[in-house]
């Protein structure tokens, strides 16, 4: 019973990010976390700190305004106070040009009694490098910004 709560939650987590409510999914995150994202790009980085999570959802949202995912896979393991989850995803976006883009990738969370301690972000890195490259091209500024880390 427990997990399948889990994968709720997780799927409404999703569902907030699809309608852009970062409010919701920032009070998620547990007093003490980590939030990483691989590479050198706008999104990259390694993050603790409730001020940095925020500057970095600011930015997702002023990157990308109408990113959408499509769930397509949720794993969760473990008991309430040391949960693991994976999130399989598939996403969407449009350039400031109307170009489309999507990518695909995983989020790996580990969750305490609810809360976030740790999410990692892994995609095609090399994907999001071009589309950053492109939205840079296409006037968005945040586009060229070094990674959020604290």
């Amino acid at each position: 019973m427990y997990h399948f709560i889990v994968r709720r939650q997780l799927r409404k987590a999703f569902r907030q990010l699809n309608q852009g409510d970062y409010v919701s999914i920032r009070r998620q995150f547990a007093p003490q976390f980590e939030h990483i994202f691989p590479g050198d790009h706008p999104l990259g980085g390694t993050r603790h700190t409730h001020e940095g999570i925020h500057r970095w959802y600011d930015r997702l949202a002023a990157l990308f305004p109408d990113l959408r995912f499509r769930v397509k896979a949720i794993t969760v393991s473990g008991w309430p106070w040391d949960t693991q989850t994976s999130v399989e995803w598939a996403d969407q976006l449009t350039a400031p040009d109307g170009k489309p883009f999507n990518n695909v990738g995983v989020h790996l969370f580990r969750l305490k009694w609810g809360r976030v301690v740790s999410l990692r972000v892994y995609c095609d890195t090399e994907r999001l490098i071009e589309v950053c490259r492109y939205f840079a091209q296409h006037g968005v500024a945040v586009a060229g910004a070094a990674p959020i880390t604290d």
